[in-house]
């Protein structure tokens, strides 16, 4: 039996195929008299790309969640930069309301000290000037600058496209758990099937020689 008949044309939305349910182990083998060997590796086969794939799925999660909260980090700090030049305040200081105009003023107008990292153990204190441009890394060694406006078009659209690519991963790697369990019962419920047709082989031909016998 070849492994193209494993998997049914049904699959998930990304193409992900889905094994189907042995019910009647007879008539999916072919008979009472079919071998199951060729069959059980077939079904060894699929549980082997079943897993490969879990485990790249798995690999694109962790990665993804932990890029997710660093894209969000950066989001949130060029919001912040914008809000400032236009000499708004962040919804999370609504303790700074009773203050009057000119207050807000001067809390604008203060300049911006912040900590970036040396290495992984060694901080340096800045003092950010106001500017209207914001320098984003965007992989492989490469950086770019971007007005804020359209630093926050970027970022919004890659934190949009990686939650979105995370929902779809954790939504296959459920698919695909689902499917080697199917598949794990098949290739037991098959041995199981074999190892009961030898049995009851083997004592139809006892029950022959011990009449003969008689």
């Amino acid at each position: 039996m070849s492994s193209k008949t494993i998997f049914s044309s049904e699959k998930n939305p990304r193409g992900i195929p889905k094994a189907p349910f042995v019910a009647n182990v007879e008539e999916y083998l072919g008979g009472p008299d079919a071998e199951v060997e060729g069959t059980l590796k077939t079904f060894q086969d699929a549980i082997a790309k079943y897993r490969y794939m879990d485990s790249n799925l798995t690999q694109r999660r962790q990665s993804l969640e932990e890029k997710i909260p660093d894209i969000r980090k950066t989001l949130d700090m060029v919001e912040y930069l914008q809000e400032r030049r236009e000499g708004k305040q962040k919804a999370s200081e609504d303790d700074l309301d009773d203050l009057d105009d000119d207050d807000d003023n001067d809390f604008t107008k203060k300049p911006l000290k912040t900590t970036y990292e040396l290495n992984d153990t060694l901080f340096a204190e800045a003092e950010l000037e106001e500017t209207d441009t914001v320098y984003l890394w965007l992989g492989a060694n490469v950086m770019l600058s971007y007005k804020i406006p359209s630093a926050i078009t970027l970022l919004q659209s890659k934190l949009d496209a990686a939650q979105t690519s995370l929902d779809n991963t954790i939504e296959d790697l459920e698919f695909l758990r689902e499917q080697l369990t199917v598949m794990e019962v098949n290739t037991a419920r098959v041995y199981n099937w074999d190892v009961k047709r030898r049995r009851e082989r083997r004592e139809r031909e006892e029950a022959v020689k011990s009449k003969e016998m008689a």
